[in-house]
């Protein structure tokens, strides 16, 4: 009976070659993984965004219902301005949020140009009743009503909403929360102002990360100064906070500046 041919082992070039293709194999599984990680992370932030607006605006539509409940108003005064306008953003929340399902590709910003005036005495109308449920005071200045911006109003609503519900949290009690709106060369600005007594060292930048919680109060979920300034940026702006020491901390948004024409 013949013996059987015994396998000749496997020559340098093999073994490096095998070594090259399991290592391909490796980088590939590493890579996926990666990617997947890194989707679901991009995945649980939108979600989280759209929870964090989502729920703004149903804790305005209460707060506007429970003032026109309990002091018997009419809807066609202020306060029914505020329950409509939470309403329509609700709406557009949600139009905004297929979008980026359809889409896959970020917000979709429906530009139009509009009055600067016109949209701080909407946001006044909203930010009034948080500032009283927060215990502080709200002061709003004047604004040249020639001035407008273009961009995708909601979103840029929705940016100064939040700049606002975060002084009135971290605001000192009874403390006073500005909001004025003006022009600077080409440039329209815009600035929340709170009393929280500055911030520590070294942490103005980090405010804007998502999921960052600063002071004690550590209700909601970090995502509003993120919103903000991706809401802002999405508009050709800038947001940027200015620390005010021992005092407290200044927001502004910067966008270009346009004129209204008459019609």
């Amino acid at each position: 009976m013949r013996a059987k041919a015994q396998a000749e082992p496997p020559s340098g070039a093999q073994c490096l070659d095998n070594a090259i293709a399991d290592a391909v194999t490796e980088f590939s599984y590493q890579r996926d993984f990666v990617m997947a990680d890194r989707q679901a992370i991009e995945m649980h932030e939108r979600m989280g965004f759209f929870a964090h607006e989502l729920r703004n605006f149903l804790q305005t539509v209460t707060l506007a219902f429970t003032a026109a409940k309990t002091g018997n108003l009419s809807l066609s005064g202020a306060t029914g301005a505020v329950l409509e306008r939470s309403l329509d953003g609700l709406s557009d929340l949600i139009d905004h949020s297929l979008d980026e399902v359809r889409t896959a590709a970020g917000l979709s910003v429906q530009s139009r140009m509009f009055s600067v005036a016109d949209f701080i005495a909407e946001v006044k109308r909203a930010a009034d009743l948080a500032a009283q449920v927060r215990g502080c005071v709200l002061k709003v200045s004047a604004v040249d009503p020639r001035l407008s911006v273009s961009g995708d109003r909601d979103q840029l609503y929705s940016a100064v909403g939040n700049l606002l519900q975060n002084a009135f949290k971290f605001t000192h009690p009874h403390s006073e929360v500005t909001l004025d709106a003006y022009a600077v060369s080409d440039r329209i600005l815009i600035d929340v102002k709170d009393q929280c007594g500055g911030l520590p060292s070294g942490n103005a930048e980090r405010m804007f990360l998502p999921s960052t919680q600063n002071g004690e109060d550590r209700t909601g979920l970090g995502l509003g100064l993120s919103i903000a300034r991706r809401s802002v940026e999405a508009n050709d702006g800038i947001l940027s906070v200015r620390d005010v020491p021992g005092t407290g901390c200044i927001f502004t948004i910067s966008l270009p500046r346009y004129a209204m024409t008459e019609s």
